[in-house]
Parts: C-alpha cells; sequence; structure tokens
C-alpha cells in the first residue's frame, strides 16, 4: 500500500523528533533475520529504551536535516532499520552486536554518535561506553579515593605509637 504525502509527513516528523532527542544512531541491514528473531529484537530494546524503526531511506535523509544524523546520509542504501539510544549512548550498539552475534544475515551498516559517523568495524568502542550507573560509581570512586586514604593515613599514625609502646613494654619485660 502506497503512503500519501500526510503519511510521509507524520513519518518524516516522527523520525525527526527521535533523532532530536537520541544520543547516538546505529543503522543495521535485517535482510534474511526471522520474525521471531526481529520481535525479540525489539523486545531487548524496548527493554533497553532503545527505539528501532524501519523507514524508507528518502524519508529518513529527510528527517536526518537538521540533526546530528545528518552524517549518516551517504551511508543508507538498501533496507534499514535504525536503532536510536534514548538514555545510554551505547545501549543500540550493546543490543545490536549481541544480535549480530546470533544472527548471520543481520549486518550493522554505519553507526554515529556526537553527530560523528562511524565505521560499522567501531560497533565495539559504543558497545563499551559505560551506562549512566556506572560512570557515576566510577566518578564516586574517584572522588571518594583520597578522602579514604586520607583517612587510613590519619588512622595509621595512633596505630604506630601503640605498636611502638607496646614494643618498648614486651622489651622491658623481657629484660626484667
Amino acid at each position: 500500500m502506497a503512503l500519501g504525502l500526510e503519511d510521509k509527513k507524520a513519518i518524516v516528523a516522527d523520525v525527526n523528533e527521535t533523532a532530536m532527542n537520541a544520543l547516538s544512531l546505529v543503522v543495521a541491514d535485517a535482510r534474511g533475520v526471522d520474525v521471531t528473531s526481529m520481535t525479540s529484537l525489539r523486545k531487548l530494546a524496548r527493554e533497553n529504551n532503545v527505539r528501532l524503526q524501519v523507514v524508507r531511506n528518502t524519508l529518513a535523509r529527510r528527517a536526518f536535516q537538521g540533526t546530528e544524523y545528518e552524517c549518516v546520509n551517504d551511508s543508507l542504501t538498501g533496507p534499514s532499520l535504525f536503532g536510536f539510544s534514548m538514555e545510554d549512548p551505547g545501549a543500540a550498539a550493546r543490543i545490536f552486536k549481541d544480535f549480530a552475534k546470533e544472527n548471520d544475515k543481520f549486518e550493522v551498516k554505519v553507526l554515529s554518535v556526537g553527530g560523528e559517523q562511524l565505521e560499522a568495524s567501531q560497533l565495539d568502542v559504543l558497545a563499551k561506553l559505560p551506562t549512566r550507573e556506572q560512570a557515576l560509581a566510577t566518578l564516586a570512586a574517584t572522588l571518594i579515593a583520597p578522602v579514604t586514604k586520607l583517612a587510613r593515613t590519619f588512622n595509621e599514625i595512633p596505630t604506630k605509637v601503640t605498636r611502638v609502646v607496646a614494643a618498648v613494654r614486651d622489651q622491658k619485660q623481657d629484660a626484667a
């Protein structure tokens, strides 16, 4: 069934809004992947707040105008499955990477983050980005490390004094 002009405008507006709010984009070719696998991919994407969309490339090019994903326009050939990460920049990359391991016909074509296009071979780089919680935990550990070390140092001084006094006491008792 052919899409009317109003339907196309609605699709472009929807994809544009998603692209404006997304942190990263991963584009894949899902030709040959069976329906059951695609259903499990969609479920996994929903759980990780990744928005999956299948859109014609011409409509996607229009939707990406004025967004940081305009850089992928030249790479849009053939059927495309768009995965927009909405909260965690590496979420779509992790999902697509794991899915590609299980499905030989699933191929990542291109990815983009921060207005830069990355090749599909750099999928691991994006997939290894820490989640927000992991980054905050690392930051907290880094911030608390000097305070912890200072507390240990202050605690060590009275402990050393106590050990020296005990050693002197033991030495005097042995001499007596």
